[in-house]
Order: structure tokens, then C-alpha cells, then sequence
């Protein structure tokens, strides 16, 4: 089968002989596949919880002192599972090594209230250092609801702070009409071949939004925003969505992304929103970051791995692995452990879970 060169409105049923069956005969992507996933993962398990919390969105990163800083989302367990939209905030937590149980050290982020642009909600985070600077790319909100979640940034010169954020967005979406009108959101960053710095975000269509029926509304699709330094200003480039799945039947979609760089290839780790189904992870290549390949499975869902008690009936999206994301190897060259969110453990609400990643199967 020929590969797609990357998943946009104009080519994908021109250039997927995949992408035109489905089309013609009304296939679905849904359902299981006999292909054996890009990483072979060995659970190390749910090392973070926090008592009356839920928590999400866990970005890791190798400390100066050789531990394990984990960036994460929380909000309070009486918000239930929508809480991350009305009253999340981001802090850090620390382990001798991803083997090991995190310890909470600090709140980084708060929602600020007021007129700002994050006022109700701070989410997404993404920690990463360029030279001798942190930045932590987040999400925020102003009134609780998605149609104000806009990406910002934090920087600081050590991973405890203290933490500078502008009074501003840094990526506003695009213009009504537009594929990116409704938000800005689950940022993913990675310097480019180019030398510009680039960040990935999510977004969809109003319109679409607020009219489709189904259990997801809207087509989450992914665009590209390049900067000459990692504070911006970013710039969309005219060939934004770079990755879409609209034409795919079942409104399938991805979120979730986290993109690096290994053996001269760009690497994008996704969660599936029906591409194969809503608990596997995505993963994508490219050699420029603009077109992208066919997706393949990247890990299953999570009783292929571990075996826990049925959930309590509120915990309706137990069994995936949600926000993935890689700790590379001291070296910064090879994956070593998938970090992710998924609902669950002694708290009855959502955790921290880290994979060893043995082996890479391409």
C-alpha cells in the first residue's frame, strides 16, 4: 500500500489507497490490528497519585541533579473528571529515577482569574530547556470552556522556579471560518531542520463544533507555528493542517501529540480518537515535519499490560493511556520511558503511568 504524504483535505483519497476504500465501500478504521506496535513496553506502573486529586498531563524532564522532574496537571477530585477545563493547575513533582515513586514539591501554575487569559484553568503542560532557559508551554482558559483555551508559555532558570508568564497568548487560533477558529491547544515542541523553533498545536472548527452530532463533535486536526526564539513570536505556515484525518470515515481524529527527533526522522506519539479506536496510541514520521506518514500503533490499551479491578461506574474512560509522552535516555538520543495520564488507581479518579520502553519495533 502507498504511504500517504500526509493527511490533508486536498490529497489524502488522491494519494491513500486506503483512504479511497474506506471511502467508496464505507469501511471503518475501528476494531483491533494484527501489527505489532512501535514500542515493546514494559509496565512500571502508577507512580504518582494524589489523594482528592485527579491527575493528567505528566511532562518529564532530567534534572541538573540526575532525578526525574515531572511537570503535571491536577484539579480536585469533587470536579470530577471534567475538572480539567474549570480548575486546573500545573505543579511539579520529583523521583530519584522513573523507577521510583514522585513526591509533590511545588504549584507552578495557577489560574489567575480576572480578565486573564487563564484565568479558569492551567493545563497541557510541556517542560523543555533550550541552552541554559526552561520553557513550559501550557494551555489556559477564560471562562471554563474550550473555545477560550489558548497556548502560553512560562520561563524560568531552574526547574523550581521562580516561573515568568507573559500576560499574553502565545498562539491565538485562526480567523472565523478557518479549520483553527474554536482554540489553540496541546502544544508539542521541537527545534526544526530549519533552525526556527517549532510548536505543534490541536485545534478544530467552531462551526463543526457546535453542529455535528455524535459521541465527539468536531475533527481535531494539527497545524505548525514557527519562531526564531522558543518565546516566539510564532508564525502558522501556509501549509497548516499538517495533520488531518477528516476524510476518514467515523470522524477520526488524534490528539495528544508529543513529536522528537531520532535517526534523522521526526517523531509524533499520539492518542487515537478512531483511527483504529479511542484506547490505542498513534504514531506518525516525517522527514520535514510537514508530511507525515500513515499512522501505526504505538501501544495498546491498558489491560494488554495490566490487569486492575473493574472501575467505579464515574471512571468512564478507564483502560487508556491519555497525553503520552517520551522521557528520552540521558543521552537525549533514544525513548526510555513512556509517561502518560489514565484513569484508575487506590483514589478512584486518575494517575500517573510509566512504561519502561524495551524495545522499538520498526
Amino acid at each position: 500500500m502507498d504511504k500517504p504524504r500526509h493527511f490533508t483535505r486536498r490529497d489524502f483519497l488522491q494519494t491513500s489507497a486506503l483512504g479511497i476504500t474506506a471511502a467508496v465501500l464505507g469501511l471503518s478504521f475501528t476494531g483491533s490490528s494484527s501489527e505489532k506496535p512501535y514500542f515493546s513496553l514494559k509496565p512500571i506502573g502508577r507512580t504518582f497519585s494524589l489523594e482528592n486529586y485527579y491527575i493528567w498531563c505528566n511532562s518529564p524532564i532530567w534534572g541538573e541533579d540526575g532525578k526525574v522532574h515531572l511537570f503535571y496537571s491536577r484539579w480536585k477530585k469533587e470536579k470530577g473528571m471534567g475538572g480539567w477545563l474549570n480548575g486546573s493547575e500545573i505543579c511539579r513533582a520529583e523521583a530519584d529515577s522513573p523507577y521510583d515513586e514522585f513526591k509533590h514539591k511545588q504549584v507552578i501554575l495557577t489560574p489567575r482569574g480576572d480578565e486573564f487569559w487563564d484565568a479558569t484553568t492551567c493545563h497541557n503542560p510541556l517542560i523543555t530547556k533550550v541552552e541554559d532557559e526552561y520553557y513550559l508551554f501550557y494551555m489556559g482558559n477564560q471562562n471554563g470552556k474550550t473555545n477560550t483555551k489558548r497556548i502560553g508559555l512560562a520561563t524560568s532558570k531552574s526547574l523550581d522556579g521562580d516561573w515568568v508568564r507573559p500576560e499574553k497568548p502565545l498562539l491565538l487560533p485562526g480567523e472565523k471560518g478557518s479549520w483553527d477558529d474554536h482554540c489553540t491547544t496541546n502544544p508539542a515542541f521541537i527545534k526544526g531542520n530549519d533552525g526556527k523553533f517549532w510548536l505543534f498545536y490541536k485545534s478544530w472548527n467552531t462551526e463543526e463544533y457546535e453542529n455535528q452530532k455524535g459521541p465527539v463533535r468536531g475533527n481535531r486536526k494539527y497545524g505548525l507555528a514557527k519562531a526564531d526564539h522558543p518565546a516566539g513570536p510564532y508564525e502558522k505556515i501556509k501549509e497548516n493542517p499538517v495533520i488531518d484525518f477528516s476524510l476518514l470515515p467515523d470522524n477520526a481524529q488524534l490528539e495528544d501529540a508529543f513529536i522528537w527527533k531520532q535517526n534523522g526522522k521526526f517523531h509524533i506519539v499520539a492518542r487515537d480518537m478512531g483511527f483504529f479506536n479511542h484506547e490505542y496510541g498513534l504514531h506518525l514520521t516525517s522527514k520535514d515535519g510537514l508530511n507525515w506518514s500513515q499512522p501505526k500503533i504505538a501501544y495498546l490499551n491498558m489491560d494488554t499490560y495490566i490487569k486492575e479491578p473493574a472501575p467505579p461506574a464515574h471512571l468512564k474512560r478507564f483502560g487508556r493511556l491519555e497525553r503520552p509522552m517520551i522521557l528520552m535516555d540521558k543521552d537525549g538520543k533514544t525513548p526510555k520511558f513512556l509517561f502518560g495520564a489514565t484513569q484508575g488507581g487506590k483514589f478512584e479518579t486518575s494517575t500517573s503511568f510509566v512504561f519502561e520502553i524495551i524495545n522499538i519495533n520498526i
